[in-house]
């Protein structure tokens, strides 16, 4: 009997290094009853749920320049699209004016922490 290896794929973040293996890339995560995505994510099942349905979302790729990111909100943003953090401080003046406040509320609050 012929031995199969089943590839293990890998999702990772081109900002933060996050690596996490994914069991599915798309809209409709297997075994999910009528649940439709917003972007093709990179998904794996829930490790800590024993639910089949539960699924976590790693990450997707930034939608103007391809870069595969987490969703962490260091590394990304989802509006309307997913978007990588250096695409979105490259665009920032074309994004809404509550989203450049969040981010900025965000800077400002990480660089008090720092100091």
């Amino acid at each position: 009997m012929e031995q199969t290896t089943i590839e293990q794929k890998t999702f990772a973040c081109q900002l933060c290094g996050l690596s996490s293996p994914f069991t599915y890339y798309g809209q409709k995560p297997p075994n999910t009853r009528a649940i439709v995505l917003l972007e093709e994510c990179f998904v794996t099942q829930d490790p800590f749920s024993p639910d089949k349905e539960k699924f976590l979302v790693l990450g997707s790729t930034c939608s103007l320049c391809s870069m595969c990111v987490c969703v962490g909100s260091d590394c990304s943003l989802f509006y309307t699209k997913r978007f990588c953090m250096q695409c979105v401080n490259k665009h920032l003046d074309q994004f809404p004016h509550q989203i450049q406040a969040e981010l900025a509320k965000k800077k400002h609050s990480s660089k008090a922490a720092v100091s």
